[in-house]
């Protein structure tokens, strides 16, 4: 296996990821979200990246604001819209959860979504990881992602 501090976020990303027009309603875009079996989706405007709606968003912001489902998805989407490119090693993404405190990412290089990271990729690569690599990742990165959620916090 290639040493774990070398591995970029392009060789551990998700490459097919799922992108909604701003205006598509928050009931079609959970449609589309459902039948893709994704958590997440990026929203675009003038085939630009704006924004990303998780399923934490319907499960939070549609529940606690009483949005309409026949209302845009802008509505609920997080934006701006933080990302990272797929050549950077996996530690950026990791720092970049951790201090935004979000575990999922889009991947964009030269203005178009390439795929997209989540913590959970980075718990699977130290499943694959040697002992050394696995350590010096885990107090790196997934420490400090998980660090939020943790309720000894």
């Amino acid at each position: 296996m290639t040493d774990a501090k070398t591995i970029t976020i392009g060789d551990i990303m998700t490459k097919s990821v799922i992108s909604v027009d701003s205006a598509l309603t928050i009931n079609e875009t959970a449609k589309m979200m459902e039948d893709g079996k994704v958590g997440a989706v990026i929203v675009m405007e003038n085939n630009v990246p704006v924004g990303i709606v998780t399923d934490r968003d319907f499960s939070v912001k549609v529940a606690a604001h009483a949005y309409q489902i026949t209302e845009p998805v802008k509505q609920i989407m997080s934006s701006p819209l933080f990302s990272v490119n797929s050549d950077e090693p996996v530690r950026i993404a990791a720092d970049l959860m951790h201090e935004r405190k979000i575990r999922k990412l889009p991947v964009i290089d030269d203005g178009k979504v390439v795929g997209i990271i989540t913590a959970t990729d980075i718990v699977s690569l130290l499943a694959v990881s040697v002992e050394e690599d696995m350590r010096d990742m885990y107090f790196h990165s997934v420490a400090k992602i998980y660090s939020n959620y943790s309720p000894y916090n």
